[in-house]
């Protein structure tokens, strides 16, 4: 009698076993949604495994927001400009330039050029810059409005002066205008790191533009 009792009980652990082992199994399935239940990774986590620590990184060149400016008069030219305060100035071969880091802005000047239009700068200056300036690589040609009047806006691609340290070159993003007053022309080319976001710097040096005379 004692051993039928034995086996009874065996039966009945063997048989709550089998039911927990389907309701684990129940227990993982997919849900209606087809996603499985208990077993999904949270996407900040796969998010920060991706890039951890990673900072913010601006550009080389970036001109700061702060940047103070002030106004050059350009000498014979018969014109002033706003510059960046502090950069560097050099005078030479007819031309003023600041610089500072990266960064370059170039004045010039010309006599008897006439009025500028994308055609004539095209075919007068094109040339001339896809032969004297290393790297050079063409981009666009169009005409814009500044305060001082309408001016020819001339961009490229090229190489940078090679680090005196380094000995090593950038590729610069160039921007070149070309203003006219009566008999007098202007030539502003800034330039700097390609990437670099100087949109509203160079917005502001172009648009102080002002005929002394």
């Amino acid at each position: 009698m004692r051993a039928r009792v034995l086996v009874a009980t065996g039966a009945a652990v063997l048989a709550i076993a089998a039911a927990g082992c389907g309701s684990s199994s129940a227990g993982s399935a997919p849900s209606s949604t087809g996603v499985t239940t208990g077993r999904a990774t949270p996407a900040a986590t796969t998010a920060s495994a991706a890039n951890p620590t990673a900072p913010e990184v601006n550009p080389a060149g970036d001109i700061p927001d702060n940047q103070a400016y002030v106004r050059y008069r350009v000498p014979a030219a018969g014109y002033s400009v706003k510059v960046p305060e502090g950069w560097a100035r050099t005078a030479r071969g007819g031309a003023v330039t600041f610089t500072d880091k990266l960064n370059a802005i170039r004045l010039e000047w010309t006599r008897g050029a006439g009025a500028p239009t994308v055609a004539r700068v095209t075919a007068r200056d094109l040339p001339v810059l896809a032969r004297s300036v290393p790297g050079y690589r063409a981009g666009a040609v169009t005409s814009v409005t500044r305060s001082a009047g309408t001016a020819v806006r001339v961009t490229y691609l090229a190489d940078s002066p090679a680090d005196s340290v380094t000995g090593t070159s950038h590729t610069d993003a160039v921007e070149r205008y070309v203003f006219a007053h009566g008999a007098r022309g202007a030539v502003l080319t800034l330039s700097g790191p390609k990437g670099a976001d100087n949109v509203d710097p160079w917005m502001t040096v172009t648009d102080s533009l002002t005929w002394t005379r």
